[in-house]
């Protein structure tokens, strides 16, 4: 009986020994059981981190120096205020800021030694200050201004919205290259109709808002004075103003006139667009105009001081 007992325990035990080894066989090469496994989190070195950053030097603003040259014998870093002779470097003496009256005679001087055309473009180049406060900025802008002595022969097509028969009559009495209502949209759209300013009633403006797009800054508006009621007023001015913007955020570059004008004709054109730049900044602020820059097609550029253009003298009156 003992016998068959250890027989039977035996076989018993070689079974179960037979199972284990089918299971390991079929199972990764190590039991799971044996696998290393982390429960827990790594630890983050934050007092070292911290330690790190309290270590580095703070950063340093860098304030750009103004040096005040008020009562000096010379310009900061510069070899004197004015040169000697007429041969000099240019970077080591101060740059020379010429009247407006002075700055034409030079252009004029300029075409007569280098032979070049006598009735070439003057341009004019200002840099504005367009920062107000507290981070803010003036928005660039467009404008159109009569100048008293125009330099374009031809005058600009204008076309005035309008739906009203007797304000349409007006208009092309008044020497409008197109009149009419919303049926000049689709015209407008498709190009068969183009001009060179767009004028409208107030009652009109509504309807044009498929042209938005299309007109984008000849769109009439309020602020540039081609919405109104006054239909020749507006014609008055489109037809033979002078338009400018303001380009790269904060510079006016344009024509104000050509050489061959007389230097007082050039005076003024130069002071109807550098007053009219000037009335788009707040009362309450600074000098808008940083930078005014003359020049010819082929000279080289003048500084001159727009801030005493604007001051009229007795010949300028009596010219008027």
């Amino acid at each position: 009986m003992a016998t068959g007992t250890r027989t039977l325990w035996k076989v018993v035990t070689g079974c179960r020994r037979q199972l284990l080894n089918c299971g390991v066989s079929s199972s990764p090469a190590f039991p799971s059981n044996n696998i290393p496994m982390r429960t827990f989190a790594a630890f983050k070195a934050k007092k070292k981190v911290k330690k790190e950053e309290a270590a580095a030097p703070p950063e340093v603003k860098k304030v750009k120096k103004v040096v005040d040259d008020t009562g000096r014998h010379k310009p900061f870093g510069k070899t004197a205020w004015v040169p000697v002779d007429d041969v000099y470097i240019l970077r080591f003496y101060p740059r020379t800021v010429y009247s407006a009256a002075d700055a034409v005679e030079l252009l004029k001087s300029f075409q007569a030694l280098d032979f070049t055309a006598h009735d070439q473009p003057v341009y004019v180049d200002l840099k504005l200050d367009m920062k107000l406060e507290k981070k803010k900025k003036i928005e660039p802008f467009v404008n159109t201004v009569n100048l008293l002595h125009p330099f374009k022969t031809d005058a600009n097509k204008v076309l005035v919205f309008t739906e009203d028969a007797h304000q349409a009559r007006v208009a092309q009495e008044g020497g409008a290259a197109f009149v009419g209502g919303t049926e000049l949209i689709q015209q407008i759209l498709d190009d068969e109709v183009v001009a060179d300013f767009y004028v409208a009633v107030p009652e009109i403006v509504s309807k044009l808002t498929p042209l938005k797009n299309k007109l984008r800054k000849k769109f009439p508006k309020n602020k540039r004075g081609s919405v109104g009621l006054n239909i020749p007023k507006m014609l008055s001015l489109f037809q033979t103003g002078h338009e400018y913007a303001v380009e790269s955020e904060c510079f006016v570059r344009t024509q104000v006139a050509t050489l061959d004008f007389p230097t007082q004709h050039i005076l003024d054109n130069l002071r109807s667009i550098v007053a009219d730049v000037r009335s788009h900044r707040p009362a309450d602020m600074g000098p808008f105009i940083e930078r005014a820059i003359v020049c010819s097609r082929t000279s080289e550029a003048l500084w001159f001081d727009s801030e005493n253009l604007l001051a009229k003298t007795p010949e300028d009156d009596n010219h008027q």
